[in-house]
């Protein structure tokens, strides 16, 4: 069995249990399959002085064994809003002396960073070091923001020239990888998995019942949900499926997601005369996200940049029609202008209504929406990874 060590700051805790839920089911999966040990490094940025929520972070800093994967929390020194050039610094400095460790115990074939920026740097000195191969992951932010602050750019070109491979979630982000100057030719496509057992269609009238009692939404018969699920930041977009509502009455809005938006999106809904309409969820157990979609008409979200959302797959998975913009690999999901499975279209109110009032026309049943999303699993996302990773240790 080969090992591979993989240094994740996207990687949920005790803390914060739902940030970067993908990464670890990725992990999970692989590990299942017994052909590869998975370690994990999740480093824990805490300030000098924690103070509020680093408090709490900095106790979330344990590790353990977690459903098949060693998962080890070492905390590096964070400097707040303003730490981004030494993040990979910081990283290196907390994790590099526990990698020498680990690996004089049980040498390790593959170093692996699960996000471009600040991991990709990071894990490439720790690969230099331990005399490794690297693989580096790209998956939407780390590319649009990160990629282009030249600081960061600098050490992420760095970190893709000593990489013996680079994966990215669609076959867009790996044209705007090449387009910050990464090399193409080092980039393999790999996609994100779902859970099957749980995201899928489930009754609606059921669903609607456990908003109902779960979250005070009471809808009447004819009235019609839209979910949009995402931290409620700008480039989300929340704010524009607002304005949408104001030309679809009847419709509800749940907004799953928690951030520092919230405030705006209230007071917006409040101005509109909609407060009544929009719902706010907050973060919401993984397990329960099934029942808000499947109870929801469609799903809205209007991002201004992606890789491949996570929650567009579990959407369709769900039989829930989608309503995106044109980023990152929306074509790769909604490969028809006129889908059953949604529309793509400009970030604006407008063009968001009007979408969604051909969606809820046109009702495809959800058993139809959700054969498209019948590619993804975390048992073909595993697979495909380690065979990726047999590649670069072969």
């Amino acid at each position: 069995m080969k090992r591979v060590l993989s240094l994740a700051t996207l990687y949920p805790n005790s803390h914060t249990p739902r940030f970067g839920t993908f990464v670890a089911r990725q992990m999970e999966a692989l590990a299942a399959r017994g052909d590869w040990d998975v370690t994990v490094i999740n480093p824990i940025g805490v300030p000098p002085v924690p103070m509020g929520r680093y408090r709490a972070l900095a106790l979330a800093a344990t590790s353990g064994m977690e459903l098949g994967v060693e998962v080890y929390r070492p905390r590096f020194t964070l400097i707040p809003s303003v730490g981004g050039p030494f993040n990979p610094a910081m990283i290196v400095r907390a994790a590099l002396p526990l990698a020498r460790r680990l690996h004089t115990i049980a040498p390790f074939d593959l170093v692996d960073a699960q996000f471009f920026y600040p991991d990709g740097p990071a894990a490439a000195r720790i690969a230099e070091d331990l005399g490794l191969p690297l693989s580096i992951k790209a998956r939407g932010a780390d590319i649009s923001h990160w990629g282009r602050k030249a600081y960061a750019n600098r050490k992420m070109r760095a970190a893709a020239k000593q990489a013996s491979g680079l994966l990215a979630v669609c076959e867009a982000l790996a044209d705007d990888m090449a387009d910050i100057g990464l090399p193409r030719e080092k980039i393999t496509v790999h996609y994100t998995g779902l859970d099957r057992s749980l995201f899928r269609p489930l009754d609606r009238a059921e669903s609607r019942n456990f908003l109902s009692s779960h979250f005070g939404i009471t809808l009447a018969p004819g009235d019609r949900l839209v979910a949009s699920i995402g931290a409620l930041i700008p480039r989300k977009g929340q704010h524009f499926v607002i304005r949408a509502l104001t030309q679809l009455p009847d419709t509800h809005l749940a907004l799953v997601g928690a951030g520092p938006d919230r405030a705006a999106l209230a007071e917006l809904a409040q101005k509109l005369g909609l407060y009544d309409r929009v719902h706010f969820l907050g973060s919401i157990g993984h397990g329960d996200l099934p029942r808000v979609l499947s109870a929801a008409d469609a799903t809205a979200l209007p991002a201004a940049s992606e890789g491949l959302a996570n929650a567009w797959v579990e959407s369709l998975a769900c039989g829930t029609p989608l309503v995106i913009t044109d980023v990152g690999g929306a074509r790769e999901i909604l490969r028809e202008d006129a889908s059953p499975a949604g529309r793509i279209v400009a970030r604006d109110a407008d063009a968001i209504a009007k979408a969604l009032g051909e969606l809820f026309a046109e009702a495809t049943p959800a058993e139809v929406v959700c054969q498209s999303a019948a590619r993804f699993s975390w048992e073909a996302n595993a697979e495909a990874l380690a065979s990726y990773y047999e590649r670069l240790t072969a």
